[in-house]
């Protein structure tokens, strides 16, 4: 008989009741159809590199495209600034001022307007370009109202060497021209740094590979890698291609996927992810996945994507930079008319450039994507990849968090959880269980198996004669006497009855929802056996946590009543939806979202696509590598449910800066453009141009120094304390049956 025949039969170990079994309850969709046969009994085993500027989204993003790299504006900086020293120290105002003349030599008047021309075209171009690119798109923004600035600065000053007026404009020309160089370097290196999140996943991949030949290892460049390569990765290396084990046995520093520090233990058919590091000894590899197609080429995708998507706060703050350009603008003018009319021409000049310099919107234009490049540089690095950035601002707006329960609050395997032999021995039960299941491939046997290696230290009786039987267990020979494993059934077909020393721990078992197996040695019972699927430990901190900030924790599952009320109330869940079959589990979100709950879904991405699509957000966990779910918002790396809280945390504080970044530089433009006008000039206070530039600049680094406080965010996992909720058990927990139609699961087994 087949494995397959065996797992069908095998599931009549759990067939006590006919109950789904949490052992099934995390088995491919593949092995729920096989399992949801019904069984000779009745019942079924189972239920079925950053552009500077064009991140800066809207108006901000219309710089011209200089501003590529903080380099270009470095160096433009320093140059100006070394130009602008002797037009400032030639300037007769600031002679005046500080009562001091430079040396004189003949043409030392043209100082100013030569060096200050210098400035205007060498350090104004990327400003002008970038507002001739502005107009060209008819979305005018902070680069044309510099322009317009420097524009009119310049024309001043021309003017006034011709003697059509009287102002000397060249000195805070050049002072504004150096300092809106100076804050666009700053600026560029903040976003640098936010985007070298691309740069250090890059940097994960070794240069070079030790590939295996015929003849031994050559080293070869990773570009020359294909598929089918086996290459060897000795301790301390990264793994340079995405692939398979097929040799040796190691420990793996995954935390640069997963965000998990542990190390994972990896062995033969394990797969590995381009970029880990080997810790402790050798392995070989071979390659299924290289350059572009691996895991790590697709995460920098999804953090590029993420960094340069567009969110509702972006929307807001490029409307309001629009409004702020016409703001301006329209202030400008009223402030050249106004002072004008006074009988001020060198006011309305030096008013009106102050006006177009302070009004820029820049530090509004810089608000929303820096914290954006900054929050998915962050959560990468923590195992959390942002797919849609709309699903992160939602988190924060989340009721209710929907767990499907197996393989996210549980590991989704089986364990050995209670032993029980008629005669005392419980080691010796579980190593004749074991040998007995030793040839089986049903997770309930390699759950016992595995127990029984780890309790002996792998030494197993002898046995041979293997074979399944159908709807009831398994049988073979150990240490020449017949032993049968099997459930509730496998006792009616040997008219063997359950021992009395047995029924209240077995009773105990089943009343929480455990598979329940008779060991049974030539027709006598040895003992019995409790399987369980694993309650993550980090679950229950997870629940807690959530609880502490006030959110609603469900829990979905497949499972019958009594299994997922044991995970429930070990938990301390608030509300059980059970027994809802995979197709139905998009009708169970809608049912939470009808009760006016905002609903985020957390789920394994495999047969839960409906329900992560329907909610409000969907959190697909577990997914390692695989960034390619669709029906996701967010995928979290690691199996650990607590990357949920990692979310919300992410998603309230992101937002909490969008709005102290767009409220800091919004009001900092109400309150200034009058003051530049000269709307307290009655008082003897005004702002000259290069004050206004520095202001303006100020501004933005305030932005910028606020945005990099994210940095300092801790979302891994593990950093919640523990809150019992009140009375330390489930908080008015409800259950509800099936969210699908016709009878209700599970059948009763007679």
């Amino acid at each position: 008989m087949d494995h397959h025949e065996h797992h069908a039969s095998h599931h009549g170990h759990g067939a006590h009741g006919g109950e789904h079994s949490p052992a099934t309850a995390g088995l491919s969709p593949n092995a729920h159809r096989q399992h949801a046969e019904p069984d000779e009994h009745g019942g079924p085993a189972a239920h079925g590199e950053h552009d500077a500027h064009g991140a800066h989204g809207g108006e901000h993003g219309a710089h011209g495209g200089h501003g590529d790299h903080a380099a270009q504006f470095r160096d433009r900086f320093w140059w100006s600034l070394a130009l602008t020293v002797p037009v400032v120290l030639y300037s007769e105002m600031v002679q005046e001022w500080l009562g001091f003349t430079p040396p004189q030599f003949p043409g030392s008047r043209w100082v100013a307007p030569v060096l200050g021309t210098a400035v205007f075209v060498y350090g104004g171009r990327p400003f002008l370009e970038g507002g001739l690119a502005e107009l060209r798109s008819r979305q005018p923004g902070m680069m044309l109202l510099i322009s317009l600035a420097i524009l009119v600065a310049f024309g001043a000053s021309v003017a006034t060497v011709f003697g059509a007026l009287d102002l000397e404009f060249w000195w805070e020309l050049s002072l504004l021209i150096v300092i809106m160089l100076l804050g666009h370097w700053l600026e560029m290196r903040a976003l640098g740094q936010a985007s070298s999140a691309l740069d250090a996943l890059a940097a994960l991949l070794p240069d070079e590979a030790d590939l295996v030949t015929g003849e031994g290892t050559r080293t070869v460049p990773i570009a020359d890698l294909a598929v089918g390569d086996v290459v060897l990765v000795r301790p301390g290396g990264r793994v340079p291609a995405d692939g398979v084990v097929v040799e040796g046995a190691a420990e793996l520093d995954e935390s640069m996927i997963t965000g998990e520090s542990r190390p994972v233990p990896k062995g033969s058919g394990d797969r590995t992810v381009a970029g880990t590091v080997v810790t402790d000894s050798a392995l070989r590899v071979r390659v299924d996945a290289v350059g572009e197609e691996t895991a790590l080429a697709g995460i920098r995708r999804l953090v590029a994507q993420a960094q340069t998507s567009r969110s509702r706060a972006q929307a807001l703050a490029d409307r309001a930079a629009a409004w702020l350009f016409w703001l301006a603008l329209g202030a400008g003018v009223l402030t050249l008319v106004v002072w004008l009319a006074l009988g001020h021409p060198d006011q309305a000049v030096e008013r009106t450039v102050t006006v177009l310099v302070i009004a820029c919107p820049h530090a509004l234009g810089l608000a929303i994507p820096l914290v954006i490049a900054i929050a998915t540089a962050l959560a990468a690095r923590s195992g959390i990849l942002v797919k849609d950035r709309l699903a992160l601002e939602r988190m924060r707006t989340v009721d209710a968090v929907l767990f499907d329960k197996t393989g996210t609050l549980t590991t989704g395997r089986p364990r050995v959880s209670g032993l029980s032999a008629v005669d005392g021995d419980s080691d010796g039960l579980l190593s004749t269980a074991a040998a007995t299941e030793a040839d089986s491939e049903h997770p309930l046997a390699r759950a016992i198996v595995a127990e029984a290696r780890e309790r002996t230290g792998g030494e197993l009786p002898e046995a041979d004669g293997f074979r399944a039987m159908t709807g009831r267990g398994v049988q073979a020979r150990v240490e020449g006497a017949t032993v049968a494993v099997g459930g509730p059934a496998l006792l009616r077909e040997l008219a063997v009855a359950e021992p009395g020393e047995l029924a209240a721990e077995v009773a105990g078992w089943r009343e929480r929802g455990a598979t329940v197996l008779f060991v049974v040695r030539e027709d006598k019972v040895l003992g019995a056996l409790a399987l369980e699927d694993t309650v993550r430990p980090e679950s229950r901190e997870a629940t807690d946590e959530l609880h502490r900030l006030g959110r609603r924790v469900v829990m979905l599952t497949g499972d019958a009543h009594q299994v997922a009320e044991a995970v429930a109330a070990t938990l301390g869940v608030d509300e059980v939806l059970a027994e809802v079959l995979p197709e139905d589990k998009d009708e169970a979100v809608a049912g939470l979202q009808r009760r006016g709950l905002k609903v985020a879904m957390v789920g394994d991405g495999v047969n839960d696509a409906p329900a992560l699509a329907r909610a409000d957000v969907g959190i697909a966990i577990g997914a390692g590598t695989d960034v390619a779910i669709e029906s996701a918002g967010i995928v979290l790396a690691a199996n650990d449910p607590r990357g949920v809280l990692g979310v919300l945390k992410l998603s309230q504080t992101s937002y909490r800066k969008m709005l102290q970044n767009l409220g800091w530089a919004t009001g900092y433009n109400l309150l200034a453009v009058p003051v530049a006008a000269g709307a307290l000039a009655w008082a003897g206070v005004t702002l000259a141009p290069a004050v206004g530039a520095v202001l303006m600049s100020l501004s933005t680094i305030v932005v910028a120094l606020n945005a990099q406080l994210l940095r300092g965010l801790d979302l891994r996992q593990g950093r919640g304390a523990s809150h019992d909720p009140p009375g330390g058990g489930p908080r008015d927990r409800h259950h509800h049956g099936r969210a699908g139609h016709g009878d209700p699961q599970p059948r009763h087994a007679p």
